[in-house]
């Protein structure tokens, strides 16, 4: 379980491809402190497995279903990504329930100054499919980085970011039309399910016997 509050920014190295499957490997100083090999990392907000750690670096293997699903079928060497390490059970709890699994992938419109301000909006084209899970002040993890939705215009979402969050992270190496990794809040997710179960008509002694029960 992650929080969506970024750590490091790291680099990506290299990029190996063995077949359908590849191998990346991650330049950072600060989370190989902890790292361990098999330990969880979320790589601009994708759950991944650290192997090969050194103090300056660490690689991961990427599924063909990673590769083609995630932000990652962008990245080139040199490419930056949002790192942050799995919360600790006496962790604070800085952000929201971050699962490093993305839903799907959006597109980056424009990251732009708002007006007689420092601040600036992030303005992102997410799938229809998300659009349900999608609430006027609620969150929603971009390349791993917990935001809260400040606009929701069709499939339109907006957010307001301050400047550390744009210094401390990769949004400020993106450009219009890149992809970006998206993540849903949990708990839309659950009540989706729950009340879909909810809506389900009861079924009656007749139909039972019908279905063999």
């Amino acid at each position: 379980m992650f929080t969506g509050i970024v750590e490091e920014v790291g680099r990506i190295a290299r990029i190996d491809q063995k077949g359908e499957s590849r191998r990346i490997t991650i330049e950072a100083s600060q989370v190989t402190k902890e790292l361990k090999t098999g330990d969880s990392c979320a790589v601009s907000g994708v759950c991944l497995t650290a192997l090969d750690i050194t103090p300056t670096s660490f690689a991961a293997d990427l599924a063909p279903e990673t590769w083609v699903r995630t932000s990652f079928s962008r990245v080139q060497p040199g490419a930056s990504v949002n790192l942050e390490l799995p919360l600790a059970a006496h962790g604070r709890f800085g952000g929201h329930m971050v699962q490093g699994h993305v839903d799907g992938v959006g597109r980056l419109e424009a990251l732009e100054r708002i007006a007689d301000s420092d601040g600036y909006w992030l303005h992102i084209q997410v799938p229809a499919e998300l659009e349900k899970y999608l609430v006027f002040k609620g969150s929603i993890a971009i390349e791993g980085i917990s935001l809260t939705v400040a606009k929701l215009e069709a499939l339109r979402v907006s957010v307001a970011i301050i400047p550390h969050t744009v210094e401390c992270t990769n949004l400020g190496s993106l450009k219009p039309g890149d992809p970006l990794n998206i993540e849903t809040d949990i708990v839309a997710k659950y009540l989706e399910k729950w009340t879909a179960r909810d809506r389900q008509p009861a079924l009656d002694a007749t139909t039972l016997v019908a279905k063999g029960f």
